[in-house]
């Protein structure tokens, strides 16, 4: 097996890199060096310069965006050896990981977009899903070192990861903002929160908003931070230029990037995606309990 190496220790990377550790000699590095020192301490990989990546055969990076994975990308380039694969697990933008992927192709290294969804608890669990955008026998290639994965998804060309995950991400914030919008107007009838999910999670409206996040973060008023409401909004910018890419009709789609882009205003954009839900029990001068 291959040494492999991981970019960006956030709340996402930072399990994920652990995976590769127990399994493979990694190399990390972050911004922040300390950071990388700390993993290093708790999970015996090994914090190198950034030139010394290019060490490894495999190349992780998980950052906010691709701008700075791309920046990362031309530092490196001159050190990067012919028959590396490069696999981001940014939440990324398509077309720019298109232009990533060729700028990596001058040096003869394979870049996948494989972003993943499951969160942070199931970045430490291991759990999470990958959905990888590349050609079939890169694809191929890099399986056996996502450590960090429980299930694995081809889902196209370059890009297609970053566009399915964009999508994905979208569809959360729709079933987040919906469900906050139908409690809200139920706890004001007197209806619990809490017995209201109770019959929506054993009925045809559930989604993982009602069956996870607002029971363990709304009704509790625990809000961890776990995925920043700016984030979230980036997100839903890239599905409109997927959405618009593609001239499809995406009225409801529109409207929720609108009242999310509003809530990071209201709230900031370091607030957790799900204190969005904050801005409506503002209007309707009601807490969801």
């Amino acid at each position: 097996m291959d040494k492999v190496a991981f970019i960006g220790l956030g709340a996402m990377g930072y399990p994920m890199a652990a995976h590769l550790a127990r399994r493979f000699p990694t190399l990390v590095w972050n911004r922040t060096f300390r950071k990388a020192l700390k993993h290093q301490e708790a999970f015996g990989s090994r914090a190198v310069p950034l030139e010394e990546v290019a060490e490894a055969g495999v190349i992780f990076t998980c950052l906010p965006t691709t701008k700075e994975v791309a920046q990362v990308a031309e530092r490196l380039l001159p050190h990067l050896r012919p028959g590396t694969h490069w696999v981001d697990a940014t939440s990324g933008d398509p077309e720019e990981s298109r232009r990533l992927a060729q700028r990596l192709r001058e040096k003869g290294v394979v870049y996948l977009d494989a972003p993943v969804s499951g969160g942070t608890a199931g970045a430490e669990k291991g759990t999470l899903t990958v959905m990888l955008g590349g050609p079939e026998e890169a694809v191929e290639r890099v399986r056996p070192y996502l450590a960090y994965a429980k299930k694995v998804v081809h889902v196209g060309p370059v890009g297609a990861g970053h566009a399915v995950k964009a999508i994905n991400n979208a569809l959360l914030a729709v079933n987040l903002w919906a469900a906050g919008e139908g409690l809200v107007a139920l706890v004001a009838q007197g209806v619990s929160a809490k017995k209201a999910l109770e019959v929506i999670n054993a009925s045809s409206g559930r989604s993982n908003a009602t069956e996870n996040l607002i029971p363990e973060r709304v009704l509790t008023r625990a809000f961890p931070k776990t995925f920043a409401l700016g984030l979230l909004v980036k997100d839903l910018g890239i599905a409109m230029r997927v959405l618009e890419g593609e001239k499809a009709p995406s009225p409801l789609l529109r409207l929720t990037r609108e009242v999310y882009e509003m809530a990071k205003r209201e709230l900031g954009p370091e607030a957790d995606h799900v204190e969005a839900l904050k801005l409506l029990e503002r209007w309707a001068n009601a807490e969801i309990r």
